[in-house]
């Protein structure tokens, strides 16, 4: 399953069914999990571990050193699960640090020309749109999607099942189970849509999550202020109970 027209150094570990095919370059401390599809010209680099099932097509770069001033040559890691798909492209980089590691989960859909910096966080089954950009230490949670040409500003954060629509920057920290859109970005209303055909949330629950929304966005208060109304006036839920979590930890502070 490995070509002879590839490179694979003695020291890299491959799984059982790996298949690597023509022209595809594989270096040593690099482990790839069963079943993984490594594509030609792509290149997996030192440091890079991955799980099994994952496809990863031509021109992509993983392992990538962090372009970043801070690096001074530490053996970082990039850790990523399995059944991943990582498109043509695609630059991921390790972390700046030793110990550190830039992370995917599992289920995600990297698209063509996408670059993910250094120490970047991605949860599990999330879609990075063509040509997006997220910048170092920024965060994914579960099931975000990012539209093409999305630019992520460093240490931003985004809540799970949120859409963020093409060609938005974002520079602070957006909540989960909204839409984003425009430039400067700004509060779209829920991703109902979304929510209700793939996380099967019910219209009640749908309802209190844009009236916690509606007062943390349209209404004229303070986010300290909008959070404690909402605590005060949404029936709680699992996902109004995240919101305000959410919001409360953010370091950045939220997209307004």
């Amino acid at each position: 399953m490995i070509s002879p027209l590839a490179y694979v150094d003695p020291q890299a570990k491959l799984g059982q069914n790996v298949t690597v095919m023509p022209f595809a370059y594989v270096e040593k401390n690099v482990e790839i999990g069963d079943d993984c599809i490594i594509m030609p010209y792509a290149s997996v680099l030192q440091g890079t571990k991955m799980g099994k099932g994952n496809r990863i097509h031509q021109h992509a770069v993983l392992g990538a050193e962090p372009q970043d001033f801070h690096y001074a040559g530490d053996e970082s890691s990039l850790i990523i699960g399995d059944h991943n798909d990582i498109r043509e492209n695609v630059v991921i980089s390790r972390a700046t640090q030793a110990g550190d590691a830039t992370r995917i989960g599992d289920g995600n859909y990297l698209m063509d020309k996408a670059h993910l910096c250094h120490d970047v966080q991605i949860a599990n089954n999330c879609v990075v749109g063509i040509g997006t950009t997220i910048a170092g230490r920024c965060s994914l949670d579960d099931h975000v999607i990012l539209s093409g040409n999305v630019i992520m500003h460093q240490q931003s954060h985004i809540g799970q099942w949120s859409l963020i629509q093409s060609g938005c920057r974002i520079s602070k920290d957006v909540p989960p189970y909204i839409i984003m859109a425009g430039n400067p970005v700004a509060y779209h209303g829920v991703n109902a849509e979304i929510l209700a055909a793939r996380n099967h949330t019910n219209e009640r629950i749908l309802r209190h999550i844009a009236n916690a929304y509606r007062l943390i966005y349209q209404g004229n208060f303070s986010v300290q202020d909008a959070v404690q109304r909402v605590e005060d006036q949404v029936p709680m839920s699992a996902e109004i109970e995240h919101i305000v979590k959410f919001v409360k930890e953010s370091t950045r502070g939220i997209v307004r």
